[in-house]
C-alpha cells in the first residue's frame, strides 16, 4: 500500500514538473521578436565620415514596413547625418531630433535595411539610436529601451576607443541644429513623434506583448495543466 501511494506521489510530481518545463518554454518563447541591428566597419569614437547599416526585422506577415524614425543619440546633429542606401524609392529627411527614413511598403516579412553616413561620431562608449518602425497598416513597433534584458531595445552602436590625437570637428551640436531644422508638416508630425513622444511610448500598448498574447499564453498553460491533472486521475484510478 506504502508503494503504491509513494508511486502516485512520484507521478503527480513528475507531471506536474514536465507542466511547468512546457509552461516555461511557452513563456519564454513567445516574447522573442524582431529587432534592429546596427553595425559599421567604423565604429570609434571620434571616427569621420563614417557609414553605419541598419537593418530592421519585420514581425509583419501582413504588412510591409513603410517608415524608419530614429531618434540620433547625443552628439549627434540631424544635419550631420545624410543619406546612404536604402530600400528602392526610399527617402532620406532629417528632424529636429533624428531622422525619417520611409518610401513605398515593402512585401511583408522583408526587412528594411539601409545606411547613413555621419560626419564624426562623438567621443563615447556606445550609441544607442531610438527606433520607431511604421507598417502599412499602422501598427508601430518602438525599438526604444535603453535596457538590453529589455523587449523592445534600442539598436545600441558599441564604439572602440578613439584615435590618438582625433579631436572633434564637427562645428554644431544637436540644439543648434535642431533650432534651424524646418518645422515639420501636419502629416509629417502625425507620422513622427518627437523624442517627448517617443519616451511617452515606452510603456505604450504596442511595446511588449499584447493582452491577446498574454491570454494565448495563460489559456495553453491552463490546457496544459488540465491535461496532466486528468492523466495522473486515469493512471490513479486503473492502478487501484
Amino acid at each position: 500500500m506504502f508503494r503504491a501511494i509513494d508511486k502516485h506521489a512520484r507521478v503527480r510530481r513528475l507531471a506536474l514538473a514536465s507542466a511547468a518545463a512546457t509552461a516555461l518554454v511557452l513563456l519564454t518563447a513567445v516574447p522573442a521578436a524582431a529587432h534592429v541591428e546596427v553595425e559599421s566597419d567604423k565604429a570609434q569614437a571620434l571616427a569621420e565620415n563614417v557609414e553605419i547599416s541598419f537593418d530592421a526585422e519585420s514581425e509583419s506577415s501582413t504588412a510591409g514596413i513603410t517608415q524608419i524614425r530614429v531618434v540620433l543619440p547625443e552628439g549627434i546633429a540631424p544635419a550631420d547625418v545624410t543619406y546612404g542606401e536604402g530600400p528602392t524609392g526610399w527617402k532620406f529627411t532629417a528632424d529636429d531630433d533624428g531622422y525619417i527614413v520611409k518610401g513605398p511598403a515593402l512585401k511583408p516579412g522583408v526587412n528594411a535595411a539601409y545606411s547613413v553616413v555621419v560626419k564624426q561620431l562623438p567621443e563615447a562608449k556606445e550609441l544607442a539610436f531610438k527606433t520607431l518602425q511604421s507598417y502599412g497598416d499602422g501598427h508601430i513597433d518602438r525599438w526604444i529601451e535603453l535596457d538590453e534584458s529589455g523587449e523592445n531595445p534600442a539598436p545600441v552602436l558599441a564604439l572602440k576607443a578613439a584615435a590618438p590625437g582625433a579631436k572633434p570637428t564637427s562645428s554644431s551640436s544637436p540644439s543648434e541644429s535642431a533650432s534651424t531644422t524646418p518645422t515639420p508638416t501636419a502629416e509629417e508630425t502625425t507620422a513622427s513623434p518627437s523624442t517627448e513622444a517617443v519616451a511617452d511610448t515606452e510603456k505604450g500598448d504596442d511595446g511588449g506583448l499584447s493582452a491577446g498574447v498574454w491570454t494565448g499564453i495563460v489559456a495553453v498553460f491552463l490546457v496544459v495543466a488540465a491535461a496532466v491533472v486528468f492523466a495522473v486521475r486515469r493512471r490513479g484510478a486503473s492502478q487501484q
